[in-house]
């Protein structure tokens, strides 16, 4: 080996060396319709995640000040597992999940970019519960954004769901022995915070509607979607939030024959088996080129 050969190479293993992070597996985790960051964590799926020897990141939030990280104390139930030279790491992002798809998807670029700046030489996983996967399939259209490696969704409205349709008529119903804002009042007393929240997820409830011609839905279907890797969780469970046909990415005409599908006997929450289902599929798409 030439001189300058062989300080090349020292070279390049000390700029390793210091580098931090030789190496990461980076998935993001996106919440749906009444959720937050923290459900990952309350249903389990985040705890199998770390028995996989993935590490929680943190949280990634949209403020009024920027993009903000919130990462987390390193704790007892962390795992240091790591994958020879290659750590695995997940981010949970913060929505705004009453506000309309379009803002909420606006939201999640400005955090998946943010994310991408820490870790400029990976691809991405994204993987969204709920309205959580039809919002990253808004951002993953515009691959000039963010490097996306593969979309899990799971029990997401690719086709949206008559229960939108319940919630804009509870929102929007005017009985004839209440007319005008008195029956507004009477849903608040009985409705107290939950009807509050309906009623800011009005826009929301448009976006997840059936689809239609017009809708954002229809629109979306429609558009060009980046050669990467797809993913459909489909939870079979018979509460009806969302129908199983709506939940697989297949049905979606510009996306047949890409997307492969899983199924599990859930309902429509997150559950621990979405994570053991979400750390398989996840090692798939990391053993891939």
């Amino acid at each position: 080996m030439s001189v300058v050969r062989c300080r090349l190479v020292i070279l390049l293993f000390v700029l390793n060396l210091f580098s931090g992070v030789v190496r990461a597996d980076v998935l993001v985790l996106v919440h749906g319709w009444a959720a937050n960051a923290d459900t990952w964590l309350q249903s389990g799926v985040a705890s199998e995640l770390i028995k996989q020897g993935w590490q929680d990141a943190g949280v990634v939030a949209t403020t009024p000040v920027g993009v903000r990280h919130y990462p987390l104390l390193q704790s007892g139930n962390q795992s240091e597992k790591k994958s020879g030279s290659t750590t695995k790491l997940f981010y949970r992002v913060q929505l705004p999940a009453a506000a309309p798809l379009l803002l909420q998807a606006s939201h999640l670029t400005s955090e998946l970019v943010f994310i991408q700046g820490l870790h400029s030489s990976e691809k991405l996983i994204v993987a969204g519960h709920s309205a959580g996967g039809v919002i990253a399939r808004l951002v993953a259209i515009r691959p000039e954004y963010v490097h996306i490696k593969s979309l899990i969704t799971i029990a997401s409205p690719h086709l949206g769901t008559p229960r939108a349709f319940d919630g804009l008529n509870v929102v929007d119903s005017k009985p004839f022995f209440c007319p005008g804002p008195g029956i507004d009042f009477l849903k608040t007393v009985f409705g107290g915070g939950q009807y509050q929240y309906l009623k800011d997820s009005r826009g929301a409830m448009i976006d997840m509607a059936p689809v239609g011609k017009g809708t954002l839905l229809d629109w979306l279907n429609q558009q060009p979607h980046p050669d990467i890797q797809y993913h459909s969780i489909i939870h079979t469970g018979h509460d009806d939030m969302v129908p199983a046909q709506s939940q697989d990415m297949n049905q979606v005409p510009i996306l047949r024959g890409r997307v492969k599908v899983y199924s599990t006997p859930a309902i429509h929450g997150l559950h621990p088996a979405d994570g053991k289902l979400l750390t398989d599929i996840v090692e798939q798409v990391t053993r891939s080129k």
